[in-house]
């Protein structure tokens, strides 16, 4: 390619203007095809808001009121929530309930050192021993937790020349076996080690190295094994402070009972004791209606929303003078100039789509179907007040009678679940598990034509034509250099022959001047 141009030193021509001139005419298939390519990138992207917007649906579907949960929340109240609070499971039925003569709550078993201990903290335990005593060199228990007749062996090591108080506590506390919480108190010297679980029946029995814990002041009690006939195999335990380590006990509907904690589960209601009381606390757990009328409402919100951005998106007004700006159109605006003539290039580009359009069509048809598999007056949304609104250029939006919708929850929650999500086929099939099997096949197709993230490009019908377009634009542009070069070499051809004309005039006109003299 010869790259020697001259641009109109002998013709006195512009030929950088005449020739860029003759590109533009020239470069107009190729900004026509850039701008066809700008047209599909953005219908890609509007595609993938829809599909976004669905999935949002779809989610909101999942989380609520597709699962069984939802229709069955309880709304739990006490008479006196200062003495008994309760919360109900799904599951379980509606009940009142009677919890009275609360004679004492249950606590956690606690040894505490009647004596103090002759070291701080972070002295090492070794120095509690002197003469010819030695400090253990590991500690053995065997644990035994509230109402459990198991015992938990457990071994802790001990180093005499680096443990310290400290470190001990972090040994006890870190033993999930062990089950406690130890601290020291350096204002009392004195150290506590509390059950983590409450309830009567707990015991430490020190097995090896119960002569520490006489050194940090605790009283160790000694007991007979009542199965040796000789009685001499003892064990000792530490010492529980008194009245600790002591089981709940109450009233529940006139029977007499007790529990090793606090918080206990009885037919799905787990009850939580506060304080001891002689009266009476009722509890009574109902269905919670608030929360299952604003979970449907959320849902029927979220679906008006979708469809009312789909049928937003199908009726937009399409403004075919206003096409994607070239690169030297661009150039010629201020930026918001530039934004408000894309907003308006973007406008309608899903107008009338038929993807878009058949996804409302069938959502609709799976909303109004009828579900079989749920009880006479249950099988319909429009049975439980939820209609369609009047306006039809709304496009099929839901409307939802509060009262009656209040009314059929409370009369059968159950039933307005199976209405939903009952999990069965065809017209056993809840609403909107068939509204989810539409949405997936609308997000199938449009990921079919525009993609997502995770696809390539070649793999999604938008995306082959974004390809083909790009080898068209490459080829377009190697032989928009050809012509270019060939413009330049005609005009530099012609700028040389007028040189050569020029030279030649002033040679004839030189020859004939001196001819005169």
């Amino acid at each position: 390619m010869n790259n020697m141009r001259i641009g109109g030193l002998a013709s006195g021509m512009d030929i950088d203007k005449i020739v860029g001139d003759l590109m533009k005419v020239e470069r107009a298939p190729i900004d026509k095809l850039k701008q066809k390519k700008q047209l599909l990138e953005w219908q890609r992207d509007a595609y993938r808001d829809m599909n976004r917007l669905l999935n949002d649906l779809d989610r909101m579907i999942f989380d609520g009121v597709m699962r069984q949960s939802t229709f069955l929340q309880k709304k739990v109240t006490s008479s006196n929530e200062n003495v008994v609070t309760a919360t109900s499971t799904p599951s379980a039925s509606n009940q009142t309930v009677e919890i009275s003569n609360i004679t004492q709550l249950a606590t956690a078993a606690r040894w505490t050192s009647q004596n103090t201990i002759n070291i701080s903290a972070n002295d090492q335990l070794s120095t509690l021993f002197s003469g010819t005593e030695v400090m253990p060199t590991s500690l053995q228990f065997k644990v035994k937790n509230p109402d459990s007749s198991v015992e938990e062996t457990v071994a802790i090591s001990l180093d005499p020349s680096k443990d310290t108080l400290s470190t001990l506590i972090s040994k006890l506390n870190q033993d999930t076996k062990l089950g406690v919480r130890a601290f020291y108190d350096d204002f009392t010297q004195k150290m506590v080690i509390t059950k983590n679980q409450t309830g009567s029946g707990s015991s430490i029995e020190v097995t090896s190295g119960a002569e520490l814990f006489t050194k940090l002041g605790f009283n160790l009690d000694i007991q007979v094994d009542s199965s040796d006939p000789l009685n001499v195999i003892t064990k000792t335990f530490l010492k529980q402070d008194a009245g600790t380590g002591q089981n709940a006990k109450f009233t529940i509907n006139g029977l007499e009972t007790e529990r090793t904690s606090n918080t206990f589960t009885i037919s799905g209601m787990t009850y939580t004791l506060k304080n001891t009381h002689a009266g009476t606390v009722t509890i009574t757990s109902t269905t919670n209606t608030d929360a299952i009328f604003n979970s449907i409402k959320s849902f029927v919100d979220k679906y008006n929303e979708t469809i009312d951005e789909i049928n937003k998106k199908l009726k937009e007004a399409r403004y075919r003078d206003y096409q994607p700006l070239t690169d030297e159109q661009r150039e010629k605006l201020t930026e918001k100039q530039a934004e408000k003539w894309e907003e308006k290039a973007k406008s309608g580009i899903l107008r009338g789509d038929s993807i878009l359009s058949n996804a409302l069509s069938s959502m609709r048809q799976a909303l109004y179907r009828k579900v079989d598999a749920a009880p006479e007056g249950f099988q319909q949304l429009a049975q439980i007040g939820i209609t369609t609104t009047p306006n039809y250029l709304e496009g099929g939006k839901l409307l939802i009678d509060e009262a009656k919708l209040r009314k059929k929850i409370e009369e059968n929650p159950d039933a307005i679940y199976r209405l939903f999500s009952n999990n069965g086929e065809g017209n056993a099939k809840g609403i909107v598990l068939q509204l989810r099997d539409e949405i997936k096949k609308t997000m199938k197709s449009i990921e079919d034509k525009a993609g997502n993230t995770l696809k390539a490009t070649n793999q999604y019908i938008i995306g082959k034509n974004i390809l083909d377009i790009d080898t068209r634009i490459s080829a377009a542009e190697d032989r928009l250099k050809r012509v270019e070069d060939r413009y330049w070499k005609q005009f530099s051809a012609m700028e040389k022959a007028v040189q050569r004309a020029n030279s030649q005039s002033m040679y004839l006109m030189n020859a004939f001047g001196g001819g005169a003299q």
